[in-house]
Formats: structure tokens, C-alpha cells, sequence
């Protein structure tokens, strides 16, 4: 409901405070007094409606300002899959050199933007956006943006395979391919071909990244 209060705050200062400092600090070291103190200066310092409720931008104030912003655009604007995003990609990078030009950017977003709310976009928020991601992104100023950047964009939930189900897992069986399948097969024709075919892939990459023991069974 994009935000947490009741338990599901308790529960988040919980994890937060054991996450913080691993070696010192655990769940059975903060008594209950010390927890309330906690979640008491916690919410003085983020809950800036003073509702008793931590929504996502108050939220994102823990983050720096890379973190924050990509937290804030994936939430506001959210893909259906990686399959979109190779779509508008492949528009701007014609010759597959895995770059776009950096004036191309505000186009780029506007279309991408276009395809994840399905209505015009802001023009102010569109030059804000710009110019942030052109800060984060060409920071040596050389004028490329990379995908394997820009990619970032995208929610993590959104890279299937990067999701609970696939976690620690050292193979995928054929079940697990199947649905994989039918989740970037976007026109439902039995194949996965140009921007799926080019979606799934980014995210096996992204996936054997984070887990390079992976291995895939051979299947029927």
C-alpha cells in the first residue's frame, strides 16, 4: 500500500538495526526500551507528515542520492518487464554498440516513460529526470550511456530470475525454464525473439553476475 506502519514497521527497525552492525548489534541484544527509544528518534527524523507511518520517499532519505533517485523513478514508474525496456533500448541503439548518446537521453526516458504510465509525461519532471540521470550516469562526461547502466532503471523484482524462487538455486530445472519462457514470450506466439529475446537475455546476465556458479540443466 506503499507504506509500512504497525508491525511491519517494528519488524523493518528489527532488521535494520541487526543489518546496521552484525558483530554488535542483533535482534536479542536491543531490549524492548531501547527499541522504543529507536523507533521513537527513528520517526522524529523520518516520518516527516507525522502520520506513524514511513512511506517510500521518507523512506529513500536513508539512501544517497543514487540509491534515492533509482528507488523513487522505478516506484513512480514501473515496467512490466525487461521486455519494454530492450524495446525502447534497441530504438536508440541502432548499431548494438551497447551505448546511447547522452543528448539522446531525454528522448530515450520520454519514450521509455511513455511506455511504463501510457500517458504524456511532465515536461518539468521529464528535464528533471534528465538531468539527474545524466549526473549519475556520465559522470567522466564522455557522452555514452551504457546500458548495463541504464538499466538500472528497472526494478530488481522486475529480472525474474533474479526473484525469491531463483535465489541460491545452483540449476534451473525444466519447470522453472518454462515459466521463465512464458514470461518473455510478451505475444504468447511459442517463441522469444527480438526485444524478448534481447530482454531475457539482460537478465540471465544480470542474474549469472550475482551467482557465477550457476548451472542449467540440460532439458527435453
Amino acid at each position: 500500500n506503499g507504506f509500512i506502519e504497525g508491525r511491519e514497521l517494528d519488524n523493518f527497525l528489527k532488521e535494520f538495526v541487526s543489518s546496521v552492525n552484525t558483530t554488535d548489534v542483533g535482534p536479542e541484544v536491543v531490549s524492548e526500551s531501547m527499541f522504543a527509544e529507536l523507533k521513537e528518534c527513528f520517526m522524529e527524523a523520518y516520518d516527516d507528515n507525522r502520520d506513524g507511518k514511513i512511506e517510500i520517499r521518507e523512506l529513500a532519505q536513508l539512501l544517497p542520492l543514487e540509491e534515492s533517485f533509482l528507488l523513487l523513478f522505478r516506484f513512480d514508474n514501473p515496467l512490466e518487464s525487461s521486455v519494454e525496456f530492450m524495446k525502447i533500448w534497441r530504438e536508440y541503439d541502432t548499431d548494438g554498440s551497447g551505448y546511447i548518446e547522452a543528448d539522446e537521453l531525454k528522448n530515450f526516458l520520454k519514450d521509455l516513460l511513455k511506455e511504463a504510465k501510457r500517458e504524456a509525461i511532465d515536461e518539468d519532471k521529464l528535464i528533471e529526470y534528465t538531468d539527474t540521470l545524466l549526473n549519475i550516469f556520465d559522470s567522466n562526461k564522455d557522452g555514452k550511456l551504457q546500458l548495463s547502466e541504464m538499466a538500472k532503471l528497472l526494478p530488481v523484482k522486475e529480472n525474474f530470475l533474479c526473484r525469491n524462487a531463483f535465489k541460491g538455486a545452483t540449476k534451473l530445472n525444466k519447470e522453472d525454464i518454462e515459466r521463465v519462457f512464458a514470461l518473455y514470450d510478451r505475444d504468447k506466439n511459442g517463441t522469444i525473439e527480438n526485444e524478448e529475446l534481447k530482454g531475457f537475455l539482460k537478465d540471465l546476465l544480470e542474474l549469472v553476475k550475482k551467482n557465477p556458479i550457476l548451472e542449467i540443466s540440460p532439458f527435453a
